[in-house]
């Protein structure tokens, strides 16, 4: 991971295709097509962090997937072990596997750890033109406050 200040607020964000839990091909045009997206890179599934914030997601999900936003988390797991986590958690918004080749969207993102084979806790507010309204990056370890999120989205 370089600087995280790469991807600034006003650029345009890095398109990608991705699977999904379920094997769908899923395109960032296709996320923020008609709303805003909130892409959500986290490390690693089953692990504590992750969990909590996935599922701080799930149980406020309203404020998350709506008329106004559609988050989607992203991780270099496998699409098997994003599947396996949603059904064992209950996420029904889509988990992005940047599996193959590894870490390559969490590379254009600027938030790939090389050493340890990861996304750090990436955070980006898209809008519906594909430009970055807000970032937020927090480093292995450190969990994520979602607050500001809602206080951005409502600037849109």
């Amino acid at each position: 991971m370089s600087d995280p200040t790469t991807i600034a607020v006003g650029s345009k964000a890095p398109g990608f295709t991705l699977k999904d839990q379920f094997g769908q091909d899923t395109s960032l045009a296709s996320l923020h097509a008609d709303r805003a997206v909130l892409l959500v890179f986290y490390p690693f599934a089953f692990s504590g962090i992750c969990t909590g914030e996935l599922c701080e997601i799930r149980d406020d999900i309203s404020r998350f997937v709506n008329p106004d936003v559609q988050v989607a988390g992203i991780s270099c797991d496998p699409m098997y072990t994003q599947r396996a986590w949603a059904d064992d958690q209950g996420f029904s918004f889509p988990l992005l596997s940047d599996f193959w080749p590894h870490g390559e969207v969490a590379r254009a993102y600027d938030v790939f750890l090389e050493p340890a084979g990861m996304a750090v806790r990436g955070t980006f507010l898209i809008d519906t033109d594909g430009v970055v309204r807000w970032t937020l990056v927090n480093g292995p370890g450190e969990a994520r406050d979602f607050s500001v999120f809602h206080e951005v989205l409502a600037t849109l």
